[in-house]
């Protein structure tokens, strides 16, 4: 799959992730089908995030005959949805691999100030013995994201990645800042904020688009 990376920024140019993200920005694409891109496009990108996953050799047999195999070791993944819309793209990484565990952080922006408020957080015991990544299919302010991770982080998270659709550059500037450490992987880097704090030209409320609430 190809890419593009500096400063510990992934964009992932794959043409069925661009199309797809086309097709997620429409406003005409109806909720059932804005689901279903979600899911799918989160897939896509998770085989870029999941690129360097640890393997062990393993002895199987196949119908064929005996032989040495490699399949994922040690204790995998662990998936950390922001909430709520974060749980669009986290479908699809549970789908990709179903014996990860999840967590979920629940952040609101705050419409006066754009600050993040946290109201929920409930996350693996072993998470610290995992890779994590977080999801949230808009990284606009930065806010929410970085005091996500920072949650993770709190709770012995040492391998963290953070996985979104669409960024503004205002997003990844705050994001780097709080943890320049953590790589991030996402489909496009649209222009800027405007001034209620949506990416331009972005795709809209990811979360109301995605449960059908406006």
């Amino acid at each position: 799959m190809a890419r593009r990376t500096k400063g510990g920024l992934t964009v992932i140019d794959h043409p069925l992730v661009e199309h797809k993200i086309t097709l997620i920005r429409d406003r005409r694409t109806p909720t059932a089908v804005f689901r279903r891109l979600l899911r799918e496009t989160a897939m896509l990108m998770a085989y870029e995030v999941l690129r360097d996953l640890e393997l062990e050799d393993v002895a199987i047999d196949t119908p064929v005959c005996p032989m040495i195999a490699r399949k994922l070791a040690g204790k995998k993944l662990c998936f950390v949805s922001v909430l709520r819309a974060g749980d669009g793209l986290l479908q699809g990484l549970v789908e990709l691999v179903p014996s990860a565990r999840v967590g979920h952080v629940g952040l609101y922006r705050d419409p006066k100030t754009l600050l993040p408020v946290t109201y929920y957080c409930k996350l693996p015991d072993d998470i610290r013995a995992r890779t994590v990544i977080v999801v949230d299919p808009m990284l606009a302010t930065g806010g929410s994201a970085a005091d996500a991770v920072a949650k993770v982080k709190s709770e012995g998270a040492r391998d963290v990645r953070f996985l979104a659709l669409i960024a503004a550059p205002e997003g990844i500037e705050t994001f780097r800042k709080a943890h320049p450490e953590v790589p991030v992987f996402i489909g496009a880097l649209d222009q800027k904020l405007n001034e209620k704090g949506y990416i331009v030209p972005g795709l809209g409320d990811a979360g109301d688009r995605l449960f059908g609430t406006k």
